[in-house]
């Protein structure tokens, strides 16, 4: 492999110890050079500051200014250009960047040869343009999930994504790159459940989700998530992370779904449901329930994990194990910290539970500073930038040339160095919740093939 590639490589991915102690040490190792690239305890690498990616911002509504508000606290991050059709939204967001070029038209955007890669955060009906688009014109992709509205949407989005070597292509499954997440992962399938027996979601908050404009076109306009029309339904807006981290946690591909759901709140001529639930089912006989509703807000958000051996609770960014009397003794809970929720007692699960000696030491963190979304991003940001590293030393080394031949030397290449959705996890996520919004809005058990989460 080109030496050059392997310095290039070392220098980004320095050593930051974030997770101290993960039994998930994560080492990279670079095919064909004999070389790995430590991470330390974080299986993701910053990027070098000297080396920012030049971004676009398509969309600049109330997500696209979250993304804003994490990007400015990236170093590897410069925000080139902003673009929002909305001169309010516009000018609101540019007062986040206030040297970011300014655009109308994403068309525009697309033309700034300034701009590298571009985040897509519009309303999930106009994404198949903007997205194909951002392809056609050579630039990375990161596209807020859902990827789209319709089953085909989505595939045509990620197949375009696959056949286009020069563009790296990010899902918004932020928890897919959320470190406790990745440590968890393995802990879950490493059988500490147990035998497996079932697992269910919920996101509960009271919302009307509308908003109002004196303009009726406007009002319309905004409110695109409760409209059968444009919207891919609540629990694609509201659940496609957590389904997501239960089917990846589970390692499993769910085969129908069942869905109920009605308007029992907000009966304000909108037409799609405010309370839901689906219920997931897997081969194995096991299944998956997520409960949502803008109706009610007890209980909050959380998810949870049943098994012979033990529970696993997911709240507020932490993680909790509730064993039970029979189960056998792992080695390391007696030493960690235990918190007690009404008649059980859950031993916290942080990434250096096995280190702690004493039951006064406590986990390296109660929770992460950085939220799931200022993970995803930087694994975009950085990955964005090792493919463009590697596309130049290509052309460097060999000229310009086919796709095949430039597919087949990137998949030589550590791409997803930080871990992220790709394309193929993204359309797998989007089809099963739209296939479950299917299911809500008709009643009924609705069959999942294969073919349906291929891209």
């Amino acid at each position: 492999m080109n030496e050059k590639i392997i310095e290039r490589l070392e220098k980004l991915l320095n050593r930051r110890d974030f997770l101290k102690g993960s039994s998930l040490a994560s080492l990279a190792l670079v095919m064909g050079s004999g070389k790995v690239l430590a991470q330390a305890d974080n299986p993701a690498a910053a990027l070098d500051v000297d080396n920012p990616v030049n971004i676009g911002l398509i969309g600049c509504g109330v997500q696209g200014r979250e993304i804003l508000d994490n990007l400015i606290l990236l170093k590897n991050a410069r925000v080139k250009a902003i673009c929002e059709h909305y001169p309010a939204w516009l000018r609101r967001a540019g007062r986040i960047v206030p040297d970011a070029s300014q655009y109308s038209d994403y068309r525009d955007l697309l033309k700034d040869k300034d701009v590298e890669a571009v985040i897509i955060a519009t309303p999930t009906h106009q994404h198949r343009d903007i997205a194909l688009a951002t392809i056609k014109a050579n630039k990375h992709v990161y596209l807020e999930a859902p990827i789209a509205h319709t089953i085909e949407d989505s595939r045509a989005i990620c197949r375009a994504a696959k056949a286009n070597p020069q563009v790296y292509f990010q899902a918004g499954l932020q928890l897919r790159s959320e470190p406790q997440r990745w440590f968890l992962v393995d802990f879950i399938r490493s059988g500490a459940l147990g035998n497996a027996v079932a697992a269910r979601s919920q996101w509960h908050r009271k919302t009307s989700m509308r908003r109002v404009s004196p303009n009726g076109a406007r009002e319309t306009e905004l409110n695109w998530r409760i409209q059968k029309n444009n919207s891919a339904g609540l629990v694609s807006e509201l659940g496609i992370h957590q389904i997501d981290n239960a089917t990846w946690f589970l390692n499993k591909r769910p085969v129908a779904v069942t869905g109920f759901g009605g308007l029992f709140e907000w009966r304000d001529g909108r037409d799609i449901e405010d309370t839901f639930k689906a219920v997931f089912e897997f081969e194995n006989g096991r299944t998956y329930d997520f409960s949502g509703t803008i109706a009610n807000s007890f209980d909050g958000s959380y998810d949870m994990y049943y098994g012979t051996d033990c529970a696993i609770m997911f709240r507020d960014d932490k993680s909790w194990m509730f064993k039970e009397t029979d189960a056998p003794l792992l080695g390391w809970e007696v030493y960690a910290r235990k918190d007690v929720f009404y008649k059980e007692t859950g031993i916290y699960l942080a990434a250096n539970a096995t280190k702690l000696t004493t039951q006064d030491q406590s986990a390296t963190s109660d929770a992460n500073a950085e939220t799931p979304l200022y993970f995803a991003l930087e694994a975009f940001l950085t990955n964005a930038y090792l493919q463009k590293a590697a596309i130049t030393d290509f052309i460097d080394a060999f000229g310009e040339a086919d796709p095949d031949s430039l597919r087949e030397y990137l998949g030589e290449m550590v791409q997803n160095q930080m871990p992220a959705a790709g394309p193929d996890e993204g359309h797998e996520a989007t089809a099963t919740v739209l296939l479950a919004n299917k299911a809500i809005q008709e009643g009924k058990r609705v069959e999942i093939k294969p073919e349906d989460l291929t891209v």
